[in-house]
């Protein structure tokens, strides 16, 4: 019986005991509702926003650079604040710029002549001793290469306060005569000085005619190849911008070609070598013409073989003297 009671028992549950009548009903706990886990749709459209790389770069930096530039407009925004501010940082510069370790006080100038030296100190932009931020030495390298003189400038400050200029002059080699006056010309046919008359420079060969600077490499290599006649030479002339005369004492005069005038010219010191034609009685030897010289004779000679010939005489313009001239 006992057993059958606990078969029996088996997968019984009981049942609830009713409230007696009268006792309160427990009461249930509410149910709380469930959180939705998706994000709202502004969550959701800031979230997408902070995502793209433009828009944490404006939170990030383009905003407080804005307040603070706002910031600052506002503050700018009083005249007095700022003349203020403007005299503040004038004063640090000034203060900064004149100590003494960024002081010029002295200038230092090698390689310059006399007028050279003396130009060089009045062009400086300022009266040592004096700051060095206020000398610009690539403007004033600028301005000093402007002066004919020179061909070259170095301009460096030393640490002990001294400006440096080591000049590189140019050095004349001919004298150039022009309508306008005389003047000293180096190799690349570069004014260097002008000079009152040639014997100033009497040492310097001596070039004349308008555009004759401008073929200075040429009349160089003329002089060089003049040799023996070196002595006799009085200078070359430009004819036309295109060739050369040369110019000898006594009156002669050698005409030089357009094209190959050193060679022509050693031509003719080797034909005067063997023949002494410019010793002769020859005005002009002219040799233009490449194939062979032509020399036209001086007066004196003409004049003699005129007598000869029974012919009036010429004067010293060419011309034929009267023979009531003659007489007398």
């Amino acid at each position: 019986m006992q057993g059958l009671d606990q078969d029996h028992m088996q997968g019984f549950s009981p049942q609830p005991t009713p409230p007696r009548k009268g006792w309160p009903r427990p009461q249930q706990p509410a149910a709380k509702p469930k959180r939705d886990p998706a994000p709202s749709r502004l969550a959701y459209r800031l979230q997408r926003m902070w995502l793209t790389p433009y828009f944490r770069r404006l939170m990030r930096i383009g905003v407080p650079a804005f307040l603070l530039a706002f910031t600052a407009l506002l503050w700018l925004s009083d005249d007095d604040r700022r003349a203020s501010l403007a005299g503040g940082l004038t004063g640090m510069v000034e203060a900064v710029q004149n100590r003494e370790q960024f002081m010029v006080k002295v200038m230092t100038i090698d390689g310059a002549s006399g007028p050279v030296d003396k130009a060089l100190r009045m062009m400086l932009p300022v009266d040592l001793p004096a700051s060095s931020f206020d000398i610009d030495l690539d403007q004033l390298r600028r301005d000093i290469l402007m002066l004919d003189a020179v061909k070259d400038v170095e301009l460096r400050i030393k640490p002990d306060g001294v400006l440096a200029a080591t000049v590189i002059e140019r050095k004349p080699v001919m004298l150039w005569r022009h309508a306008r006056g005389i003047e000293m010309l180096d190799e690349q046919g570069h004014r260097v000085a002008s000079v009152t008359e040639r014997s100033v420079r009497a040492e310097l060969p001596l070039i004349a005619g308008e555009g004759a600077d401008k073929a200075s490499a040429e009349a160089i290599q003329i002089f060089s190849a003049a040799g023996p006649l070196l002595p006799r030479l009085r200078g070359l002339q430009r004819v036309g911008e295109r060739r050369w005369d040369l110019v000898l004492d006594r009156g002669q005069r050698i005409l030089l070609p357009a094209e190959g005038a050193v060679g022509a010219l050693e031509r003719l010191i080797a034909l005067d070598g063997a023949e002494d034609l410019l010793g002769r009685d020859v005005a002009v030897v002219d040799l233009r013409d490449g194939t062979r010289p032509v020399a036209r004779i001086g007066i004196n000679a003409l004049n003699e073989i005129r007598a000869l010939r029974g012919q009036p005489l010429l004067g010293p313009d060419g011309r034929e003297i009267p023979q009531k001239d003659k007489k007398s």
